[in-house]
């Protein structure tokens, strides 16, 4: 009993010592914010978060529905056992939002080459001599795409909740449930998008997904493989997914392992999107999304930290 409670007095020693430091890398037409949170003690490593689809922000929250802080407790919690982060407000979202004022000439390589340009920045920042890149759900694809320009700054990658097949295959399953005739008007659009076509006209009920200023962006995304981009890189991967995730499935977790057999799978049983314990009952699992006092779930932390550190160069 005393040694349980002299390791949590000195986890919360450290948590307490952490320091959060706002930063700003330049860019154009405006600059990129995130925020670096350095732990108490020399950091092992450090790495960048990168945030999911939508207008999600660096701590892992956005209007439609996600309060619950994922990210902002991944980073906390990965402080505690010594490795800092840099969360980012991605392009167009939160401070970072007068970035990507213009949503028409928004593609998914400017995502992969901020990633890389924050790695540079959380790298200099420690004195490390490179930086992991995470990526959550969309952010995983942001990761993979990173890559695909040798970078030596990106230590390697741990990839959440992160799609396995191109978007156009994980679009038609979530949108296979719409009624006729709007099913066969959203399946007619996205094939345009993958063939690099823009739509003049889609279905008022989908304008979140297909209004002309977002089908540039689209249409740079649906060309991404990231079966295709894990199997071309060779650094170091950790790709987490849990069971009960109602938005990426083991399937996709799958596909990544299997194009990439030197990556590292962790299974997470009863664990959703938002990396917290959840059923698979639709309305239960969301109702985690909007309660920042739910926890991550056991061994998350644990298992992003030791990875990290038992593949990260030495200092």
């Amino acid at each position: 009993m005393l040694t349980l409670l002299i390791a949590g007095a000195m986890a919360l020693i450290q948590t307490a010592a952490s320091t959060s430091t706002p930063v700003t890398l330049p860019s154009q037409p405006a600059p990129l914010h995130g925020t670096l949170l350095i732990p108490g003690t020399e950091p092992h490593a450090v790495a960048v978060i990168i945030p999911g689809s939508g207008p999600t922000d660096r701590n892992g929250d956005n209007p439609l529905g996600a309060t619950g802080g994922n990210l902002r407790l991944l980073a906390e919690g990965l402080a505690d056992e010594g490795v800092a982060t840099l969360r980012i407000d991605k392009r167009g979202i939160g401070e970072s939002a007068a970035a990507g004022a213009d949503e028409s000439r928004l593609t998914f390589t400017a995502y992969a080459d901020d990633a890389r340009a924050w790695a540079a920045e959380a790298a200099a920042r420690t004195g490390a001599p490179c930086a992991w890149l995470i990526g959550h759900s969309e952010g995983s694809l942001v990761s993979l795409a990173a890559t695909r320009t040798p970078d030596d700054r990106i230590c390697g990658l741990v990839l959440i909740a992160g799609p396995g097949r191109p978007l156009g295959a994980i679009l038609r399953e979530q949108l296979a449930g719409l009624p006729e005739p709007l099913k066969t008007q959203a399946f007619a659009a996205l094939s345009e998008l993958e063939q690099g076509r823009t739509v003049a006209e889609t279905p008022p009920q989908l304008a979140a997904l297909f209004r002309p200023s977002v089908q540039p962006y689209l249409i740079s995304m649906l060309a991404q493989d990231p079966a295709a981009l894990i199997a071309n890189y060779g650094a170091p991967v950790l790709i987490l997914q849990g069971t009960t995730d109602l938005q990426v499935t083991m399937a996709d977790a799958r596909a990544l392992s299997a194009a990439q057999p030197r990556a590292t799978l962790a299974p997470f049983e009863g664990v959703n999107h938002m990396l917290k314990v959840a059923p698979m009952d639709r309305a239960a699992n969301l109702a985690t999304y909007r309660d920042p006092s739910l926890p991550l779930a056991p061994g998350v932390v644990d298992t992003v930290a030791s990875f990290i550190i038992a593949h990260s160069p030495e200092r």
